[in-house]
Order: C-alpha cells, then structure tokens, then sequence
C-alpha cells in the first residue's frame, strides 16, 4: 500500500522580531504595492492568451493523451533537478549578475526555440525553462537579503511554483508562511516537490498547448514564457518581501495589513472611488 508523503514540517518560532503595535508608515507603503503586485500578476499572462487566440483550454484538450500524462508524471522530476541545480549556480560565485533582461532574453529565447518545432521541441524545452524562472525567482529573494541558494530560499520558490498560478483562479493568498519555518532535509523537499507538481504541471500544459502549431508556436512560446516569467517573478517579490517584512515587524501585523490591502485593491479594480483624502469609501 502506498504510503502519504511526509508533509513539510513548520519549525516554531525562527528570527521574527517582536511584534509591532502598527507598521510604520514605509512599511504600509511597502505592504499596500505588494498586495496591488499580486493582484496584477496574471495580467500579462491574461494578454498573451488572449493574442495567442482562440480557447487555451481546447488546445489543451487536444493535446495527445501521452504527452499529458508524460507532463503530468514528469514534471516532479524538473522541479527537483531545478531545486538541486539551483543551489550550484546561485552560489557560484563567478555567475555574472545579468539584472532581470538576462532571464527575459533567455525564456523569450528558449520560448521561441522550443515551438519552432511544435509539440516535440516545446517538451524538451520544458526543463531549461522551468529552470529559468527559478533562477529568476531566486534572484527576486536576493534583492529582498535572503541567500539565492539557501535550502530555505529554493523551498519557497518550490511552493510559489504550488500557489495559484498564470491563467488560474486561485490567487495564491495563503500567508501561513508568514509565521513558520521548514525544516528542510531531502523528505521535505521530495514532501513539497509531490504538492506542487500538479499545479505546475496544470501550468507547463496550457503552455505546450499555446506552442502545438510549428513555426507560429514561435512566437506563442516566447510570449507566453516572458507572461508567466513575469508572473512568477511578481508571486517572488510578494512572498520574499512579506517574509521580510514580518521578520521587522512580526507576522500577524503584517499578514493583517497585506489582506487589508488585498481589500483596497480590490475596491479600486471594482471602481469603488475614494474620499477627498484618498481613503475608500
């Protein structure tokens, strides 16, 4: 009988700071655009489906039934090559600091390559690229003070890869990082690898399905690799940056202000105005 994965285990406690009675006032700025950030993450993903033309899911559908299952079965096996390749190249030392149009040149690049030939070159693709957008992830956490190839830093690019995704409802609001820590050892990470696949398996599907047509799955792949490099970039900056923040200032206040926030956001898409003095009505 097959045994349930062992589950990432939360370690108590960690280098959270005592709480706050309120955030100061850089630190509601700073809560306030990464709230507004999440709620803007599909939009570029959103506008490639919609350029590529026609139902994202019935391309999907057509897809050969071995090719999604070979997705569907294969895709734990490039999350973990991605995590254990992630912790050489980011602690290099002599990796050069290319700024954010190295990993954009690189997907579009490799978007572009991978559905000149259609479905056949568009799977192979998949590893580099999936690959690409963790080091574009990790290299998020770096601007934020947390080490690229720290085992704890990989772990939390593994779960954005599970929370939500490009085109998904789900809008990966699930802050109860916020106050844990993972212990992580190689049952964790094989643990998180089993929880996330599926979801990015949803993910690299509707991808293969936007490149099915040679030649012209050129330029669907390098949109649409460049749409979900920057989605997955945003959800980085969203959860380093509220890991951060919570660290200064303790967990609860700022998971309180962050939903807060989502709030506002909302209320602003919706076109609810705001008073004389910019607060919502």
């Amino acid at each position: 009988m097959n045994e349930e994965p062992m589950l990432p285990v939360p370690v108590p406690g960690g280098d959270f700071a005592p709480p706050a009675l309120a955030l100061p006032p850089d630190a509601l700025v700073e809560v306030a655009a990464l709230a507004l950030r999440l709620r803007r993450a599909n939009g570029p993903a959103m506008r490639a489906m919609n350029a590529i033309g026609g139902k994202i899911e019935t391309r999907l559908t057509a897809l050969p039934a071995n090719l999604r299952r070979l997705v569907e079965t294969g895709t734990a096996e490039i999350l973990e090559g991605a995590y254990w390749a992630a912790g050489q190249v980011g602690s290099h030392p002599s990796m050069p600091d290319t700024g954010e149009w190295g990993h954009q040149v690189a997907v579009a690049t490799g978007g572009a390559l991978g559905g000149f030939g259609g479905l056949g070159s568009a799977v192979v693709e998949l590893p580099a690229t999936v690959a690409l957008f963790f080091g574009a992830m990790q290299k998020v956490a770096g601007g934020y003070g947390f080490d690229p190839a720290a085992p704890g830093t990989r772990l939390t690019c593994l779960e954005i890869f599970g929370s939500g995704g490009p085109l998904d409802d789900d809008d990966g609001v699930d802050t109860s990082f916020l106050g844990t820590r993972l212990a992580v050892n190689g049952a964790t990470v094989q643990a998180l690898i089993q929880q996330v696949a599926p979801a990015l398996a949803a993910v690299l599907g509707r991808k293969l399905a936007s490149q099915a047509v040679p030649v012209l799955g050129a330029a669907a792949g390098a949109g649409v690799n460049l749409a979900f490099l920057s989605y997955y970039r945003d959800m980085a900056h969203v959860r380093f940056g509220l890991q951060r923040l919570a660290e200064r200032y303790g967990p609860e206040l700022v998971d309180t202000e962050f939903r807060a926030g989502l709030v506002r956001a909302d209320r602003a898409k919706a076109g609810i105005g705001q008073g004389d003095n910019g607060v919502s009505r």
